[in-house]
């Protein structure tokens, strides 16, 4: 069986049956470098399922329920209405029917296609409605066409975030360090995880994504109150920019350039100035997480 990290994704998510989840811990327990993996899946898990099932939704329109009936009914009548009797059949995976989970799909799916994916969630911000206004002492500026398409996309990213997403969520000290040696080595990123308890802000959740074949790392707080905060982090070799902060969408934006990395600090509608704190961390005003890990052995379970 080949091991991959598909399948690596499916087990930390309890998908495989437990005649496959039992030869995947054997393989994980001879290889260091298969363990090392999957403590980053696990470190990098959300529980989506548990945020979505606390919200509170609006019942379907009838009319639309019609709608979607109609059309299943249609589908199953002529499943391919645009292909004609000489067109090729596709053809499912001899060992999952057509109907089978997606995840499930995915174990065996070619590996660019999961990055594909990531990348393509980062891409959905790229267009976004501008609006003014954010007080602060810095710059402030209204995004224009001039903003970084990965400012954009991170923003469009965050937007996904609620308070929920990440109320479950939790990252130790030993997963912490593990990620942080990963980016610096894998990824060439000289990663300092911010410690910003004394602004209210817990650490809940490091990521590593991609935009058009560039790491971006995402760290993401939630405060006392409020929606999440996050830091964002990629390689740039532009000159140095300081702090300056703008609005998009609904979103407090704040950006600036250091030692050839680019950030952005950004939430919704937060009672904490993120400029304030942007030159904190651009000033090195807080301590480092990942430090203190090594030195206390904190936790940072919320």
């Amino acid at each position: 069986m080949k091991t991959d990290d598909i399948l690596l994704m499916a087990y930390v998510d309890g998908e495989l049956p437990a005649e496959e989840r039992q030869e995947v811990e054997k393989q994980i327990a001879a290889s260091a470098e298969l363990a090392e993996r999957v403590a980053l899946f696990e470190a990098s898990r959300l529980p989506y399922g548990d945020a979505f099932a606390k919200q509170k939704l609006p019942p379907v329109p009838e009319s639309l329920k019609q709608a979607i009936e109609e059309m299943t009914r249609q589908y199953a009548a002529n499943p391919h209405p645009e292909q004609s009797a000489n067109d090729p059949v596709p053809k499912h995976d001899a060992q999952l029917p057509p109907s089978a989970p997606v995840r499930s799909r995915l174990r065996v799916a070619p590996m660019w296609l999961a990055v594909a994916f990531v990348a393509g969630v980062l891409c959905c911000g790229a267009v976004l409605r501008f609006t003014p206004g954010l007080n602060s002492t810095a710059d402030t500026t209204i995004a224009s066409a001039n903003t970084l398409p990965w400012v954009k996309a991170v923003v469009g990213y965050q937007a996904m975030y609620g308070r929920e997403t990440l109320a479950n969520a939790t990252i130790d000290a030993d997963a912490l360090k593990q990620i942080a040696s990963v980016v610096r080595s894998d990824d060439g990123i000289a990663l300092s995880v911010p410690d910003l308890s004394d602004a209210g802000l817990t650490l809940r959740r490091v990521q590593r994504l991609d935009f058009h074949d560039r790491r971006v790392i995402q760290l993401e707080y939630l405060p006392e109150q409020g929606p999440p905060i996050a830091l964002c982090i990629i390689k740039d070799a532009k000159p140095d920019q300081t702090v300056a902060a703008q609005r998009i969408n609904d979103m407090n934006v704040v950006t600036w350039r250091q030692a050839h990395l680019g950030y952005v600090l950004l939430g919704k509608n937060s009672d904490v100035d993120l400029t304030e704190l942007g030159k904190r961390i651009a000033g090195h005003g807080v301590g480092e997480l990942v430090g203190q890990a090594d030195a206390l052995g904190l936790s940072f379970r919320g």
